[in-house]
C-alpha cells in the first residue's frame, strides 16, 4: 500500500472499490467519524524568532567584540550579554521609555558590569581572589 497516496481510509476505500479487499468492519463507523488529518507542511521551516533578537542584532552591531562570547555555556546558568540588554531593552520599552533611551540605559548597564567584571579581574590577577596556599595536596595531607 506505499505506492498508494492517502490516509488510512481513502486507500482502504480505493482497495474496496477495486475489489482488492473486502470492506472492513470498521470501515462505514470511520467514513462518519473520520480521524483528524493535520495540514500538510509546503516543506519550509519558519524560523523562530524572539520579541529580543532585534535588539540582540543591535546589541552585535554596536558590540562586535561580544561576536564571540559562548552563548550556550553547559555548565553556565548565566544568559549571555546580548540577551540580558536585549531583555532590560524590552522590560524598559514596557514601561513607557523610548526605544534610543532604553538602548541608552541597557548599553549603560552593560558598561558597569564589564568595569565591574575587569575590576574582579584585577583583583584575581593580583593575588587578592586566589585564595588559598601554594602547594597542594600531599598523601591526604595539605602542605
Amino acid at each position: 500500500m506505499s505506492y498508494m497516496r492517502g490516509d488510512l481510509l481513502s486507500r482502504t476505500r480505493k482497495l474496496a472499490k477495486g475489489l482488492a479487499k473486502p470492506t472492513p468492519v470498521w470501515f462505514k463507523p470511520m467514513e462518519e467519524a473520520p480521524p483528524v488529518t493535520f495540514p500538510r507542511t509546503d516543506g519550509k521551516i519558519r524560523k523562530i524568532e524572539m520579541p529580543e533578537d532585534v535588539y540582540v542584532k543591535r546589541f552585535f552591531k554596536k558590540h562586535p567584540d561580544s561576536l564571540d562570547h559562548d552563548a550556550v555555556k553547559i555548565s553556565g546558568f548565566d544568559p549571555p550579554p546580548a540577551r540580558v540588554f536585549a531583555w532590560r531593552v524590552l522590560e524598559l520599552k514596557g514601561q513607557g521609555v523610548s526605544e534610543e533611551e532604553a538602548m541608552a540605559v541597557a548599553d549603560k548597564m552593560k558598561a558597569e558590569k564589564v568595569a565591574e567584571m575587569q575590576e574582579g579581574q584585577r583583583e584575581f590577577g593580583n593575588g587578592r581572589g586566589g585564595g588559598g596556599q601554594r602547594g597542594g595536596w600531599k598523601g591526604g595531607q595539605h602542605q
